[in-house]
């Protein structure tokens, strides 16, 4: 657990109560105004309770003080005197405490009337969250006690204990009249709880000292704390020409010739290499000068206002304070038309670089998109010679194909033809052939048949189909002549 001060070692778990009383823990704090008076000290608390102890292993011999640590700065008084609800009419004293390393919280010492108050106050906030919309737990501590290290005397440790009760600022009533208790807020001013906890703002209410601290300014550009000047115009935050000098870089980029130093709260003129606080514009020249307020004094140290008749010192005055307002009128017109002018140049320059820019981006796509389309082009030209390179070789293929079926059509025709020769001769030869068997049948027949008729004839052999017509013939002459 983290209590955002200066502690002692972390102390392992006691194991009897004896040792838990021993084993104590100091956290540093501090209170009050920083700019006025500061009051440090220690405040001593006894350990937590081991995290399987039960409620009953609470430290012997304790004391009604106990000390609510990291409490979240955003919390103002009267939220936590809400969120102790029903127990603040049983506190005699809250004090509100820096703890030494945290910034953004704070803690509270509260000390109640009995002590069975004090046990019940921190078994139900011990470990609680403040609040449901974020994780922040309230960690309550049993005090041992608090000692007051520096500026003691400023201070005062109980203010019930005190011989004559100062009065509320807020009711004018004494603080020992209410039974609602005291509160003490971080700068060290008391107050009825009843009284703090209708006051909503976080700052205290005597002397608006804020417990919620502003962020430290840093200049913008550089980061650093120190020697930090803010123009008075536009609100620029720049380091003083001893560190990075960005205040007086910020003057000559814009001509914002009054800054601030932070430090001092004084009002330097760039321009004139000075300081000024009160300035008019000179009549003569135009120039800004600084106005004394006092009036102008002689050598003899004595006002010339003051020396005349109170009439006609207050007349002049007043002719005076309409002079200065008039002067600071001129001036600020002046100064919001020499803005306005500056402030149009920028437009202007603005403007013309982003017509350039704008010009340039065109020139530049266009440019890209012509060399794209180029080389597009450029592809589609060698595409389109491919093609028609295919195309001419596809046209002489076809020539050639066509060529090769017009012969080979002509030799399917001659083939065909000498088929056709072919077939018709055979079927000459067939032809003789069957007249020659039918030929061969009937002279067989016949000389049968003529054999049977002459006894003792023969039977010739048939002669060739050459010599057979012949033979037939010679035989039939034969025959005859016989």
């Amino acid at each position: 657990m983290a209590t955002g001060g200066k502690s002692a070692a972390p102390q392992p778990p006691p194991a009897a109560s004896s040792s838990s009383e021993r084993a104590l823990e100091s956290v540093h704090f501090s209170s009050g105004n920083p700019r006025i008076e500061e009051t440090r000290g220690v405040v001593v608390l006894h350990p937590d309770p081991p995290a399987a102890a039960s409620w009953s292993h609470v430290p012997l011999g304790r004391k009604p003080r106990v000390c609510v640590l990291a409490v979240p700065n955003h919390m103002t008084y009267a939220d936590f005197c809400r969120f102790c609800g029903a127990f603040v009419p049983h506190t005699l004293e809250m004090r509100i405490v820096r703890t030494d390393g945290a910034e953004d919280q704070y803690s509270v010492l509260i000390n109640f009337d009995t002590q069975s108050s004090t046990d019940s106050f921190y078994k139900h906030f011990n470990g609680k969250q403040f609040s449901s919309l974020e994780g922040g737990v309230c960690h309550v501590r049993f005090v041992e006690e608090v000692h007051y290290t520096e500026l003691i005397e400023h201070a005062h440790t109980s203010v019930t204990n005190l011989a004559e009760q100062p009065t509320c600022p807020v009711c004018l009533e004494r603080l020992d009249q209410d039974p609602g208790g005291i509160l003490t807020t971080i700068c060290n001013h008391s107050f009825h709880c009843s009284c703090i906890s209708k006051w909503t703002d976080s700052s205290c209410p005597v002397c608006r000292y804020c417990q919620q601290q502003p962020e430290k300014s840093m200049c913008s550009i550089c980061g650093t704390s120190e020697n930090l000047w803010i123009c008075l115009i536009c609100g620029h935050v720049g380091c003083g020409r001893y560190k990075g000098g960005h205040a007086i870089e910020h003057w000559k980029e814009t001509q914002h010739c009054y800054s601030l130093e932070l430090e001092t709260q004084k009002v330097w003129d760039y321009a004139g290499d000075n300081y000024v606080h009160r300035l008019i514009q000179s009549k003569t020249d135009g120039k800004l000068v600084e106005y004394n307020f006092h009036g102008d004094h002689t050598a003899e140290s004595t006002c010339s206002l003051c020396s005349g008749d109170a009439a006609m010192d207050e007349a002049l005055l007043n002719s005076k304070f309409e002079a200065i307002v008039e002067e600071y009128n001129d001036l600020v017109t002046f100064q919001l038309e020499k803005q306005r002018n500056y402030y149009e140049s920028l437009l202007l320059e603005v403007k013309e670089e982003t017509e350039k820019e704008i010009s340039a981006a065109t020139e530049k796509a266009m440019s890209t998109k012509l060399q794209k389309l180029e080389v597009k082009f450029d592809k589609c030209m060698e595409e389109k010679k491919f093609l028609d390179e295919v195309n001419g070789n596809l046209v002489k293929n076809q020539e050639m194909w066509i060529e090769t079926i017009r012969k080979a059509q002509a030799r399917e025709q001659a083939a065909l033809r000498l088929k056709d020769e072919k077939i018709e001769k055979l079927q000459e030869e067939l032809r003789g052939l069957i007249a020659h068997f039918d030929c061969q049948s009937d002279t067989a027949q016949a000389s049968n048949a003529i054999s049977s008729d002459i006894p003792g004839g023969m039977i010739l052999p048939v002669a060739s189909e050459s010599s057979s017509s012949g033979g037939v013939v010679g035989g039939t002459g034969n025959g005859e002549q016989n």
